[in-house]
C-alpha cells in the first residue's frame, strides 16, 4: 500500500467499488512538438500490453507526432505500435467516416473536432467530427476494436480504409460486408516479408464500394500499389448507428478473422465494459490513500503509460496455441513475444516494476526475451518491432538477471 503525504482525498478510501481507471487521463503529455518536446505522448487507447493500440490521427501519414493537443482536425483513427516519435511506426492504417463525397486524401477528408466533445479513456475514445456531423467511438480488444460511427441523415455516407504508404492491399468483399488488406509501412525493424494484416467488417451493407490506388480512385474491388485504400458508403438516416469490427495478424489474413473472435458476441456497451474491467484489474495493484485529485490522476496516469509497453507480439492460433511472427528472421514461430521496448530508457525503472508487481506478465515477457535470442542470435536493446540500431550497452541482460533471480 503506498501512501501520499497531503490534502487527504477521503472519496477514494479504500473500497471493492475503488475504480483506479477513473482518474487515468490518455491525453495528458500531448501537448508537445517536435522542436520543444514536452511530453511525446499520444492517447493510446488499448488493453494492458494489447498488441495494438488506436489513435485518433491529427498529424499527416508518417509524421511521428500522430496526434498533438493543439491540433484541431482529426485525418483519420489509425491502428498504431508507436512506442515514441522518434522510433515512429509501423504495421498502421486507418479508418475514417466522411459525408458528403467520397474523399480519400488525408487533407480533403480531414474534420475538425473540439476537445469539449472528446473523451478520452485507455479503453474507450469518442470524438465528434464537425465536418461531417458524424460521432465515431472506438473499443478496444487486445487484438481487436469495435467502431460505433453515429452518422446524420445522408444519402451519401462513406467510411474510408487507408492502407497508407510504401506498399499496400485492399480488396473489397461486399457479399460479407467486409474489407480484407494489409500494410507494410514501417520505420524499420523488419524482414522483407512484413505485413500487417486486417479484416474489417460492417453491420450495414455497402451501396457504393470504390477503391483508391496512388491517388486514382478505381472501380476495382482489389487493389496492389504503393499507397491504395477503399471507400466504402450508404444511405443513413439521422442518428443511424453503424458498427465496423476490426482486428490485424502480422501472420496471415486467416490469423486476423481467428483475432476477430476476441469481439465475439459482445455489443459495443460490452466491449467497453470489459476493457474498463481489464485496466482496474492491473491498476487495482497499487492503492494510493491521502493525497489529492490531482496527484490521484498523476499517479494512475503514469501507471497507465507503465503498463502499454512491451507490448504483445505474440497471436493464438486455431488451435489455441501460442505463436508469433518473427520480426528477426520473418518466420512463424511457437512461443511468446514482447516488442516495442527501448531498454536504455526502461531497465532501471519499468522492468524492475513489472517483474515485483506483476510476475506472471513479465515471465511471458522474459520468455520473449529468449525467443528473441534464438531467432536472430543477440537479446535487443531497442526493438520496434526488430532490432533497431540505436543506444548502445547491453541493458537488457540486467533485467533477465534480475528477473532470474527473483523468481529462484
Amino acid at each position: 500500500m503506498l501512501s501520499w503525504i497531503g490534502k487527504p482525498f477521503s472519496a477514494l478510501a479504500s473500497s471493492d467499488s475503488f475504480s483506479p481507471i477513473d482518474y487515468v487521463n490518455p491525453l495528458i503529455g500531448s501537448q508537445s512538438t517536435y522542436e520543444l518536446s514536452t511530453g511525446n505522448t499520444y492517447p493510446a487507447i488499448a488493453l494492458p500490453w494489447g498488441m495494438n493500440f488506436w489513435v485518433p490521427q491529427t498529424g499527416k501519414m508518417g509524421d511521428g507526432w500522430a496526434y498533438t493537443y493543439t491540433a484541431n482536425k482529426i485525418r483519420g483513427f489509425k491502428q498504431t505500435h508507436q512506442p515514441s516519435p522518434w522510433i515512429n511506426d509501423y504495421g498502421q492504417f486507418s479508418i475514417m467516416p466522411v459525408v458528403g463525397s467520397p474523399v480519400f486524401n488525408e487533407e480533403k477528408r480531414a474534420s475538425w473536432f473540439s476537445h469539449k466533445s472528446e473523451i478520452s479513456k485507455p479503453y474507450y475514445y469518442k470524438a465528434y467530427l464537425a465536418d461531417h456531423d458524424v460521432v465515431t467511438e472506438i473499443a478496444p480488444t487486445e487484438r481487436a476494436a469495435m467502431f460505433r460511427f453515429t452518422f446524420p441523415q445522408n444519402d451519401s455516407s462513406f467510411v474510408v480504409i487507408d492502407a497508407f504508404d510504401k506498399g499496400s492491399y485492399i480488396r473489397i468483399i461486399p457479399g460479407e460486408n467486409k474489407i480484407i488488406g494489409y500494410t507494410t509501412k514501417n520505420s524499420g525493424g523488419v524482414p522483407d516479408n512484413f505485413k500487417n494484416y486486417f479484416v474489417i467488417t460492417f453491420d450495414k451493407p455497402f451501396t457504393y464500394k470504390y477503391t483508391f490506388a496512388d491517388g486514382a480512385l478505381k472501380t476495382a474491388q482489389e487493389q496492389t500499389a504503393d499507397h491504395v485504400g477503399a471507400v466504402i458508403g450508404f444511405k443513413t438516416t439521422k442518428g443511424e448507428i453503424v458498427h465496423a469490427k476490426v482486428a490485424s495478424s502480422f501472420i496471415s489474413f486467416e490469423q486476423a478473422s481467428l483475432n476477430l473472435n476476441e469481439l465475439g458476441n459482445d455489443n459495443f456497451d460490452q466491449v467497453v465494459a470489459k476493457g474498463k474491467a481489464a485496466w482496474n484489474k492491473v491498476l487495482n495493484k497499487i492503492e494510493v490513500e491521502g493525497g489529492s485529485l490531482d496527484q490521484y490522476r498523476t499517479f494512475y496516469s503514469c501507471m497507465y503509460r507503465s503498463l502499454l509497453f512491451p507490448r504483445k507480439f505474440y497471436e493464438l492460433d486455431a488451435t489455441g496455441k501460442i505463436v508469433h511472427y518473427s520480426p528477426f528472421n520473418g518466420q512463424v514461430l511457437p512461443g511468446y513475444l514482447y516488442t516495442d521496448s527501448g531498454f536504455w530508457d526502461t531497465f532501471r525503472c519499468l522492468f524492475p516494476f513489472l517483474n515485483l508487481m506483476y510476475p506472471s506478465a513479465n515471465k511471458e515477457i522474459q520468455e520473449g526475451l529468449i525467443n528473441v535470442y534464438k531467432e536472430s542470435g543477440f537479446f535487443p536493446e531497442w526493438a520496434s518491432p526488430g532490432h533497431r540500431g540505436c543506444m548502445v550497452g547491453n541493458n537488457s541482460a540486467s533485467i533477465l538477471v534480475d528477473a532470474y533471480i527473483e523468481r529462484r
